[in-house]
């Protein structure tokens, strides 16, 4: 386990050092956009784990106390991918060229884009609510599902057996018979 581990870690570790590398190369000699550049490193995260993280589990939160059964984990799911996918839109929204210059990303409306991936999201969202089956618990009153025990229904009258033929409704312990009949 301890070698898998730090053959985990290695390429980890590696592809740190190789990020610090490639950002002393960008920032030194120090240049104004450089400090711009640290408030994005830095403020990313930051925004995300004070801001946007928060939002989204509060919401979850609160969407999964109101919500019905059937809708809790279709919601909740659209909620976390919509607050990943402003995540990953903001540097675009927030100004035209927000990111370096891509063939094919600046030619569309990021709006637009942003819009309809959401829309596509929540549309997903309200077809899995509404296509969703939820099964109640399983209780320890209710029978065994067996393939030849009949259908168990609430409405059934008391006197009805619900448990199939040669199957035991007494508790252990309890004498069915009498001894010696």
């Amino acid at each position: 386990m301890k070698t898998a581990r730090v053959l985990l870690t290695l390429p980890g570790l590696a592809a740190l050092a190789w990020g610090v590398v490639l950002f002393a190369e960008y920032a030194l000699p120090l240049r104004p956009d450089v400090f711009g550049t640290v408030g994005w490193i830095v403020g990313g995260p930051i925004l995300n784990d004070a801001v946007v993280a928060p939002l989204t589990a509060v919401l979850g939160l609160v969407l999964a106390r109101l919500l019905p059964s059937r809708w809790k984990a279709p919601v909740i799911t659209g909620t976390v991918t919509t607050g990943v996918l402003a995540i990953l839109a903001f540097p675009l929204l927030w100004r035209s060229y927000g990111t370096p210059p891509m063939p094919g990303l600046h030619d569309g409306n990021p709006t637009l884009g942003l819009t309809l991936t959401l829309a596509a999201v929540w549309l997903a969202v309200i077809l899995t609510a509404l296509t969703r089956r939820v099964v109640p618990p399983i209780t320890r009153d209710a029978p065994p599902i067996t393939s030849d025990a009949p259908p168990v229904t609430r409405d059934a009258p008391a006197d009805t057996p619900t448990a199939p033929p040669g199957t035991r409704t007494d508790p252990p312990g309890t004498p069915a018979d009498r001894p010696g009949t």
